[in-house]
């Protein structure tokens, strides 16, 4: 790690090199476009937090039940999957059928937010996608 590296930053490093960083700012999905990382069911009444933590692009935004990443701001370098004890966190190609809605809910939740910039400095949301309010208590 160089100066003022983090393990964080240091993650980012090795997925990016400067021709990628010269292309332009990055881009998130259209809609209806698919979204690199998800979190799934098992979230929902969890919200372990280990993920938000290791994502070194503060982009793991907090509802009131379950965690969300924010298709935008994410820089796919799938430092949050690993760390979830409850497996939540999927790649989209690796998405169970049971869990494929939660690629939609996962990027609609953010339609009215918009992109705040950082999950940090907004806090917690308070609210859920409706899906996910809809859904009956987990884990109970």
């Amino acid at each position: 790690m160089g100066v003022g590296a983090s393990p964080k930053t240091d993650v980012m490093a090795r997925h990016y090199d400067d021709s990628e960083c010269l292309s332009g700012p990055l881009s998130g999905p259209e809609q209806g476009e698919d979204v690199t990382y998800v979190i799934g069911l098992p979230c929902v009444d969890v919200k372990d937090r280990a993920c938000v933590e290791e994502c070194p692009v503060d982009c793991i935004y907090e509802g009131e039940r379950s965690l969300y990443i924010h298709p935008e701001e994410c820089v796919d370098c799938g430092a949050c999957e690993p760390v979830c004890p409850v497996e939540a966190i999927y790649y989209e190609d690796d998405l169970p059928g049971d869990q494929e809605k939660f690629l939609d809910i996962n990027a609609e939740f953010f339609n009215e937010l918009g992109s705040p910039g950082g999950a940090a400095r907004l806090g917690p949301t308070h609210k859920d996608h409706p899906a996910v309010e809809a859904l009956p208590p987990q884990g109970e």
